[in-house]
């Protein structure tokens, strides 16, 4: 046995992208583990150009419940001529200046709506972490500012011999009571490439690692 972090994150809208393309962002079934790390730095408080090395050291598991209905908002960006955009001091200004002669561009956002997932953490500093988890320094939200979290976290300590048996004793929002944990996220030689372990989250560099969904039977462990 030994000591788990587990919290629990759920939203109306959840952007659980990882690559983040210019004309299309995608939403993956689960968050990844840098997104996971940016959430606990903004309880925190660390901010974005912050140390995160102590938080890169925690083991995480994501478990999921509900990966929640797919939705993709088209979304339209307007760019000036970069000649336009030096003269003026702001970009109405850039605009007016540029009238006739902006790029605008049609990109594509997906979210998941009603997502539910579980997160176990495993490392130093538990208890802080939970402590700031429960009274954030930051808003806390689920991959971006337009997804709030539904619920608080719930952060707990709890005692088991692993992760996945750490999740199952996650006490979830009371509207999502017997979302049962189907999955959860492992590191697997043979599983899909994520590139979400950051190196240098300034300059938005980022490893790859590979993991893989792992099915949990009905009964909660795995």
């Amino acid at each position: 046995m030994q000591p788990f972090l587990i919290f629990g994150l759920t939203a109306s809208l959840g952007a659980t992208g990882e690559l983040a393309g210019h004309e299309r962002r995608g939403a993956l079934p689960f968050p990844v583990r840098s997104a996971v790390i940016g959430l606990m730095g903004a309880a925190l408080g660390i901010r974005r150009d912050g140390d995160f090395s102590a938080l890169e050291a925690l083991e995480i598991t994501v478990g999921l419940h509900d990966s929640g209905a797919p939705l993709r908002d088209y979304h339209t960006i307007e760019t000036v001529p970069s000649a336009a955009a030096k003269v003026p001091n702001s970009r109405p200004e850039a605009l007016r200046e540029a009238w006739g002669r902006t790029n605008t561009t049609i990109t594509l956002r997906d979210y998941r709506a009603g997502p539910l997932f579980s997160v176990a953490v495993a490392g130093q500093e538990l208890e802080a972490l939970a402590s700031a988890l429960n009274a954030p320094v930051f808003t806390l939200y689920l991959g971006r500012k337009s997804c709030p979290l539904a619920a608080p976290p719930g952060a707990r300590l709890v005692q088991a011999d692993g992760p996945e048996n750490a999740l199952a004793q996650l006490i979830l929002p009371p509207w999502r009571q017997g979302a049962r944990l189907h999955g959860v996220v492992v590191e697997d030689p043979s599983g899909e490439v994520l590139h979400d372990r950051a190196i240098d989250r300034a300059r938005w560099h980022f490893a790859p690692r590979r993991v893989t969904l792992r099915p949990v039977p009905s009964g909660g462990k795995a």
